[in-house]
């Protein structure tokens, strides 16, 4: 789930249709767009003769359904999802009773948060056969699909390596930026995460949402950047005397949609979590200043 943009256009998106984007790797997409998951989830089916389904999506009839007929009657070796929040990994079940594979992946992880949640809450009924810890993999028609650890979005957070490519869930995309909301996600681990692609020599990204990232270490430095550069204007409206998340995100965020304030507050609450962990900053109840 990312940051909220402007909606786009959903009057011919390929809802319910295989899209076969490379050799051994296709895409469909769910119907569910939103502020959040901009067109909606998009589900990868990874090999030839045998498939890896990566993020088989919310629990959509439909979708499961267009799954079902993409898959064709194939071997599934593996349902993995990237994470668990609820635009994710709901139709892993349904997936595994219809084609009798395992859930292999991320870890489970159900969290409530404090007050409702701007983008998606967890998947409480996600329950994996095998977790896959960083650098493990799933072997699919000869190749490796290899489990890259990013935590960040949120603690369980995988991404998963196929050749050159990078399938990368909610941590990075092309369109909008990643929400990181406490106390789940963490800034830290977020921008630690970020640093570990930066590092990579991936070619393409593919993503959940949105397009195919065909410059990844570019975006990726820009996005480093960017969370940089949103650190820096946090500092200087709490400098301005701008001491709660309220305040902070009407500085920094003017003429925000309502609808969307409580992602911004989340993003602003991990890096003032992140801020205060190394002295720079402190809290008093709902107050936030700098350190002396």
């Amino acid at each position: 789930m990312s940051a909220p943009v402007n909606p786009p256009d959903l009057s011919d998106q390929p809802y319910a249709r295989i899209e076969q984007i490379e050799p051994g790797v296709a895409r469909l997409l769910a119907h569910n767009p939103s502020a959040f998951t901009y067109t909606g989830t998009q589900s990868y089916l990874v090999g030839g003769t045998e498939i890896v389904v990566i993020d088989p999506g919310p629990d959509l009839p439909a979708h499961l359904d267009a799954l079902v007929e993409a898959i064709g009657g194939r071997p599934v070796v593996a349902i993995a999802c990237t994470h668990t929040h609820r635009d994710h990994s709901p139709a892993a079940a349904a997936l595994k009773a219809a084609t009798g594979a395992p859930i292999i992946g991320c870890a489970a992880l159900a969290l409530d948060t404090v007050g409702p949640r701007a983008d998606a809450s967890f998947d409480f009924g996600y329950a994996p056969d095998r977790v896959l810890g960083d650098g493990e993999a799933i072997e699919v028609d000869g190749r490796r699909l290899v489990a890259v650890a990013t935590p960040g979005h949120t603690s369980n957070h995988l991404c998963y390596e196929f050749g050159d490519a990078l399938f990368t869930g909610d941590h990075v995309m092309g369109w909008s930026t990643t929400v990181v909301v406490p106390p789940d996600g963490d800034m830290a681990d977020y921008m630690a995460s970020l640093d570990k692609l930066r590092q990579r020599k991936d070619r393409v990204f593919y993503p959940a949402h949105g397009p195919a990232v065909t410059k990844p270490q570019q975006l990726v430095r820009g996005m480093i950047g960017h969370r940089m550069q949103r650190e820096k204007q946090i500092l200087r409206l709490l400098g301005e005397g701008r001491d709660t998340i309220s305040d902070i995100v009407a500085g920094a965020y003017p003429g925000l949609d309502q609808q969307l304030v409580p992602a911004a507050g989340g993003s602003v609450l991990a890096h003032l979590v992140d801020l205060e962990r190394r002295g720079i900053v402190q809290t008093n109840g709902e107050t936030w200043t700098a350190a002396p």
